[in-house]
């Protein structure tokens, strides 16, 4: 018990950022500061500083997106754990809804018939919502590839991608692809990522906006 740091309750995250602020500096990381609050919120997730390397952003991305989210803009996820994650009250404020529509009896008739995911059925669904949409794919990386293939076929675009599938089959190839568009994203290159990350993503864009 001698090594157990007691620390109360509303002090642990203000603590562990702390931390993870000094081990970053220990390292010689310097973070944009645009960026700083969102890469640090995924490593306060997953207590892993190889994201600090690997999150990739586009120009502007966080205030693009920090933008989206205040102007009313709904998040579609790729599973419900990461629709769990994100604080539906807080972006509600904004105006803002999270779908899932991974578990919808249709989606799941339809990708069985014509032999594909769920998540690439599930994302052109979402292509339908008629408003600005923030997609957080953390799980599926054919969501990323059905949004590539979206774009290539019309003039439809998202508004803002955040791609951080995990996994082995096509996570980097499919990472690759959104990396190549001119849609915003945040992006962590690599195997790594998960629901928990693309919740941790926005709600660290939440987190930074101030309800008018």
């Amino acid at each position: 018990m001698e090594n157990i740091e007691y620390v109360l309750p509303g002090e642990i995250e203000k603590r562990s950022f702390a931390i993870i602020g000094e081990e970053l500096k220990e390292r010689g990381i310097v973070l944009p500061p645009e960026q700083e609050p969102v890469t640090k919120r995924v490593i306060h997730t997953s207590a892993d500083f190889d994201y600090a390397k690997t999150m990739t952003y586009s120009p502007h991305a966080v205030q693009i997106a920090k933008e989206l989210i205040a102007g009313g803009a709904d998040i579609v996820t790729d599973t419900n754990m990461a629709l769990a994650g994100i604080n539906k009250k807080r972006l509600g404020e904004f105006g803002g809804t999270v779908h899932c529509f991974m578990a919808d009896e249709d989606v799941a008739r339809e990708a069985k018939t014509r032999q594909v995911t769920r998540a690439t059925v599930s994302m052109e669904h979402a292509a339908h919502i008629d408003k600005p949409v923030i997609f957080a794919v953390g799980n599926a990386p054919t969501a990323l590839i059905s949004l590539y293939e979206l774009m290539q076929k019309s003039d439809w675009r998202p508004a803002f991608i955040i791609g951080v599938p995990v996994g082995f089959v096509n996570v980097e190839a499919a990472k690759e692809l959104i990396l190549k568009t001119d849609v915003p994203h945040i992006v962590n290159r690599g195997r790594k990522g998960g629901s928990n990350v693309a919740a941790a993503i926005v709600n660290a864009l939440l987190y930074q906006i101030r309800p008018v």
